[in-house]
């Protein structure tokens, strides 16, 4: 499924990008884009979704374990970047 299509349903969130951070609910503002050498192609991008509140916690979860790659506004997600 793509990540910028309709996602969720029941749950009252369908097209919404809503924030990767457990238990958060809040819209998404920023793209963190990874990879984790060990699993992906060098190439190859994740993406989690951050709130304004949790873009800092997110991106320092990801960046300590060298898995960050790029910060991006969610206008400028792509489905090659989702």
């Amino acid at each position: 499924m793509s990540l910028l299509g309709a996602a969720g349903g029941a749950d009252g969130y369908a097209g919404r990008l809503v924030c990767s951070a457990k238990g958060c609910r809040a819209d998404a503002v920023y793209g963190l884009l990874w990879n984790n050498p060990s699993l992906h192609t060098p190439d190859r991008r994740k993406t989690w979704l951050a709130c304004e509140e949790h873009r800092a916690t997110l991106g320092e979860f990801l960046s300590v374990r060298g898995f960050l790659k790029d910060v991006v506004p969610v206008g400028e997600l792509t489905d090659e970047t989702a």
